[in-house]
């Protein structure tokens, strides 16, 4: 059964009645004039204005677009009050292969729409749009982050987000091994494109072991001529997930790592990695503690970028930036000490705090 936008029912359900819904707005954006489909997808605004990245991603049906937006505004809201930042959670997906369909009218086109939004929403890059298309979408909409140091921007936010990522293995080590230190210990990394590349720096750096995947054979290449000791790779995540001695799993490539499949056979101690949600559904997190697997929540460790673009609002400086995502360290043992105390999985930690930054500002605002 569908709706009149051809979306699933149960799409319509999730953002009225479900408590993975709650959203604030969502607008379907079309230009016919470009090809321009987009959902833009508004979770709350209780911290302040929504930000969140654009994904531009072949999805199979509108349906699956629609649903992809709703999950990672609502992300986007917890990530950014774990992060501590003054705004709410959104996020845009554009339906198309940014191969083959993304054009300078269709981007133009898209900023206009966000722009339509007076500031309620605003926008950066994600999978599939670069900084380079960022610098297309201001022309058209000044609430646009994640533009070229050239256009006012701060460039690739990329390099925080792995900067935040490797932070959250090493609270993962701290808490686990009683040392932060991740020499000797083998990591596996799951997608080593925009994030997952910077994320073999920092742990070849300290002497990690490190073994990768990608579907593109191309980018495992030029991790290998880049590192010829101390990174392997296999073909598939399927074989990364069961490499023995494996410490930690790093997913960072699209959501649904983490699921009835992936779970039962993985064989590292600790997942901490870049993708968006990780968990494929209610329940993972639950089935990760049981096995004894320490799970550091996406949205924490994965913030640094969304810092950084934050801070490009104002006036972007690096070393700021570089402190605030340091300090996902700290937020991230904090996450696993609440889940010890509740005896929850550190997933449902980080909500509970999540959720109450958002209700503490909610009251803050209805009682001014």
């Amino acid at each position: 059964m569908t709706d009149v936008t051809g979306a699933p029912a149960d799409v319509l359900h999730t953002l009225f009645h479900s408590d993975q819904g709650g959203h604030e707005q969502v607008v379907l954006c079309q230009d016919r004039a470009s090809g321009l489909k987009a959902v833009i997808a508004i979770h709350s605004t209780a911290l302040g204005p929504a930000l969140g990245g654009t994904r531009f991603y072949p999805y199979a049906t509108e349906g699956e677009a629609v649903a992809d937006a709703l999950n990672l505004a609502r992300g986007m809201s917890y990530k950014n009050a774990m992060a501590g930042l003054g705004h709410g959670g959104g996020k845009a997906v554009i339906i198309g292969d940014p191969e083959r369909d993304k054009t300078e009218e269709l981007l133009l086109a898209y900023g206009r729409m966000v722009a339509s939004l007076g500031g309620r929403y605003v926008t950066a890059c994600d999978v599939g749009t670069y900084v380079a298309d960022m610098d297309v979408v201001a022309r058209e909409c000044r609430w646009t982050t994640g533009r070229s140091p050239e256009n006012g921007g701060a460039g690739d936010s990329s390099v925080l987000t792995a900067f935040g990522v490797y932070q959250g293995m090493r609270a993962s080590a701290q808490h686990l091994w009683g040392d932060p230190s991740l020499r000797g210990r083998k990591v596996g990394i799951a997608g080593v494109g925009k994030v997952g590349r910077h994320l073999v720096k920092h742990l070849r750096d300290e002497g990690a072991e490190v073994v990768i995947t990608d579907v593109r054979v191309d980018a495992v290449q030029r991790i290998l001529e880049q590192y010829p000791a101390g990174v392997t790779a296999v073909a598939t995540t399927e074989e990364l997930i069961r490499v023995e001695g494996l410490d930690i799993y790093a997913p960072c490539a699209l959501g649904g790592a983490l699921n009835d499949d992936t779970v039962p056979v993985l064989t590292a101690k600790v997942v901490c990695g870049a993708a968006n949600n990780q968990l494929a559904h209610p329940g993972v997190e639950k089935d990760l503690a049981d096995r004894g697997i320490l799970y550091a929540p996406d949205y924490v460790v994965n913030a640094g970028g969304v810092i950084q673009v934050a801070d490009e609002l104002h006036g972007f400086d690096f070393d700021r930036c570089k402190a605030k995502a340091a300090k996902i360290f700290d937020t991230t043992l904090a996450i696993f000490a609440r889940a010890k105390e509740d005896g929850i999985p550190p997933a449902a930690a980080a909500d509970r705090i999540a959720e109450q930054r958002m209700a503490d500002a909610r009251a803050t605002r209805a009682a001014c």
